[in-house]
């Protein structure tokens, strides 16, 4: 019998037996149902596990049964993967080796049966619940969009650890697990057939009859064999060592030393070949080990759980979800227009764009249809799907047509008179229940909601550039802002794919209230001489997805300086902008778009080669007093500068939560993951430290000089009280 008595389990968790149901449809067939009833998607906790135990004694007792299906209780719902709330809880490496070695116990009895297995899968197919399908005969999948089927656990900060670092590369060989293992992909049904993860596509409705089918043996299904590959690749040294080399490049750009997880990956995929169950059993188990007790698996799995709460803001208080938003309506087709509406006709929403321009409704279109294109040429949408997704975006001259959308979106200039008038415009022309969306990134909604009729369907929704590849989005809360528009608001970023987070209206919202200070304390440091090189490499290095130079090139110097004259504007002193930014500014040199700003665009390199540093650069800078700067002292004045107004933007709790606001930072301004966001980086520091850390800053002569706008230094009253308590950001938050 599994012993799981260590392992963390649910406080609902129902009695023995509940989990799973064994259905005899025919004489010699079970059909053994995943259908946890504490789960709304049954999950493999600790229950389940159990009942599994009981189910295959049964079956290794039963001499009856000729053919075993595992499914789960609809074909679009198998299995949620493994109870990630029970790894964030555990602390103890034993508990987690002996949880890790049961379970594989009960998937090698899987693999062992006596009768043909076969997995009858559909819907999210993660982690778990795949590497249980691998230990069946075969795996049958739906061919369905819902399908998706993968190991993600390095985005999560382990590995997989129930058979998956050495069953899939056993099943497609080394390339192609290291692909699948190493990016965490979930993969759909159409690609994982092909790559070998599955053995059969059907249809939903076919699904519970091809599986009983092929288990009693009245169909054959042909599993792709690897033949001589199997030999000249996995088995031989020379293009084992290529594979590894490239593998670890590959690593080593993306993880930059920071997630141990792909590394420990990478080990035990390349040793699977040469390794028996036991031993891969054994060498798994060691590696979960050490890497779920770790505080980069605890953060990773902090942002998890905050991005799977997130969704809830999508429901009402009683659990009742909004009705669908199924058109919509974007003024203004510039970049971040064109992309909102592009992105909502993707994703199944009759859109009509807006502008006065027509050259810029044109631009937009051509984007439109040239992103759908790469869509179906990739085979991510069929031809009919990229065809509806098309002719989903219309556009017009003025805002005729908008009479029967259910949301509009503003993304016209960040002026405030433009803003208002263009909302003014909107609810004269749509239902009174319709929503009123603004896309500012800076600007007051309480004051756009001054003198429109029915102030409390007027919100904030704050997308990010660029608009279909960044996750989060913003929405703001004015004044007069209903309950009721926030969770309607809500509900369309989920139907996008976006991850939402409420904010306060205040200057900036979250993110470009913390991206100022940290963008601004780079500028200066590179006005007193620092290298924009140095600076990306060493913020790199820390965790950021990318430097602050090169986001500022990306973002652009006109609207990098809009935004910080908002947040002097709106806070004062201490977000006195340096002036050296202002100063670079003309109209051929705006950052990446006018092909020229701390980067040369325009200069030929080969194919991911880094664009190569302005040759100008020393007119702009005007003292050299920074250069002898130490690396940490760089990394810490920049991301001081962001802590530091973190604390200030927790006590006036702009957002509701901790674990909300590190979600925010690092979907919206890519803070180090592994750190586990903003917040959970100044809990690991401390916050006495911190408090030193930023007196330090403040003393130093650069600093000082600022006069009042050293302010920026001085620790916010909520640091002092933590420091002085022994608290925790997230302790309190």
């Amino acid at each position: 019998m599994i012993d799981l008595s260590q392992f963390p389990s649910p406080a609902d968790a129902p009695e023995p037996g509940a989990c799973i149901r064994v259905e005899r449809p025919e004489e010699g067939l079970a059909v053994v149902v995943f259908d946890a009833p504490h789960r709304s998607f049954s999950v493999l906790d600790a229950p389940l596990l159990r009942d599994l135990d009981a189910v295959l004694t049964e079956l290794e007792a039963d001499g009856s049964v000729k053919g075993v299906v595992f499914t789960g209780r609809r074909p679009d719902q198998f299995l949620a993967g493994a109870d990630v709330e029970a790894i964030s809880r555990i602390t103890d490496p034993g508990v987690v080796r002996q949880a890790v070695i049961a379970v594989h116990g009960l998937f090698e009895r899987i693999e062992r049966l006596a009768p043909r297995t076969i997995a009858a899968v559909g819907g999210p197919v993660p982690g778990g619940a795949f590497e249980l399908s691998m230990c069946c005969d075969a795996i049958v999948a739906t061919d369905d969009s819902r399908t998706r089927i993968g190991l993600p656990e390095t985005m999560l900060g382990i590995i997989p650890g129930w058979g998956g670092s050495h069953r899939l590369p056993w099943r497609v060989g080394l390339p192609k697990a290291l692909d699948a293992i190493l990016t965490g992909r979930l993969f759909p049904a159409k690609k994982a057939w092909k790559m070998g993860m599955v053995d059969r596509l059907t249809k939903a409705e076919y699904l519970e009859r091809i599986a009983a089918d092929l288990a009693m043996g009245r169909e054959r299904i042909k599993r792709k064999r690897r033949g001589r590959a199997k030999w000249l690749v996995d088995r031989n040294p020379i293009a084992r060592a290529v594979i590894r080399g490239q593998a670890r490049k590959g690593v080593d750009a993306k993880a930059h030393g920071n997630y141990p997880a792909p590394y420990a990956a990478l080990d035990l995929v390349m040793a699977a070949p040469g390794r028996s169950l036991s031993e891969a059993a054994r060498a798994e188990a060691d590696a979960v080990a050490a890497l779920a007790i770790g505080p980069v698996c605890k953060s990773l799995v902090g942002i998890f759980f905050a991005s799977e709460a997130a969704k809830k803001l999508a429901k009402f208080e009683d659990g009742r979800s909004p009705e669908r938003i199924r058109r919509a309506a974007v003024v203004g087709g510039g970049i971040m227009g064109g992309g909102i509406a592009s992105l909502m006709a993707d994703k199944q929403v009759e859109v009509r764009l807006a502008d006065l321009s027509r050259a810029a409704l044109d631009a937009a279109t051509w984007q439109h249809r040239k992103d759908i294109a790469k869509k179906r040429k990739r085979r991510r949408l069929s031809t009919g799907q990229a065809n509806s997704a098309m002719d989903r975006l219309e556009v017009s001259v003025g805002i005729s047509g908008v009479g029967e959308a259910d949301i509009a979106i503003e993304a016209v200039a960040e002026v405030m008179k433009v803003k208002h008038a263009v909302l003014g415009e909107l609810a004269g022309a749509m239902p009174a229940d319709a929503i009123l969306a603004t896309n500012t990134s800076s600007l007051s909604v309480t004051e756009m909601q001054r003198g429109l009729p029915g102030p409390e369907r007027v919100v904030g929704m704050h997308f990010f550039n660029p608009v279909k590849k960044m996750p989060l989005v913003e929405i703001v809360r004015g004044e007069e802002t209903s309950d009721a528009t926030i969770t309607r608001t809500a509900a369309l970023a989920v139907a996008l794919g976006k991850t939402p987070v409420v904010t306060k209206d205040v200057p900036g919202f979250l993110v470009n209230r913390l991206l100022g200070p940290y963008l601004d304390e780079a500028v200066r440091l590179f006005v007193d001489g620092v290298s924009p090189v140095r600076i990306d490499r060493l913020l790199v290095a820390f965790g950021m997805p990318m430097g602050p130079f090169t986001l500022l090139d990306e973002v652009g110097f006109d609207i990098a300086a809009h935004a910080a004259g908002s947040l002097h504007e709106g806070y004062g002193v201490r977000m006195t902008p340096c002036d050296a930014l202002g100063g670079m500014i003309s109209p051929e040199r705006l950052g990446k778009k006018s092909g020229k700003g701390f980067y040369d665009h325009t200069a030929k390199r080969k194919k991911g080669q880094s664009p190569p540093v302005m040759g100008d650069l020393g007119r702009f800078q005007r003292s050299t007093r920074a250069m002898l700067m130490s690396d940490r002292d760089i990394t810490d004045r920049i991301v001081l500068a962001m802590v530091g107004e973190g604390a200030r933007a927790f006590e006036e709790r702009v957002v509701a939560t901790a674990a909300e606001f590190d979600l925010a930072t690092v979907f919206g301004t890519g803070f180090a993951p592994f750190r586990g966001g903003l917040l959970g980086y100044a809990d690991s520091v401390g916050a006495a430290r911190l408090l030193s850390m930023l007196e330090r800053h403040a003393a130093m002569p650069d600093v000082v000089e600022r006069g009042a706008a050293a302010a920026r230094f001085e620790p916010a009253a909520v640091l002092q009280e933590l420091a002085e308590a022994g608290e925790t950001f997230h302790g309190r938050g």
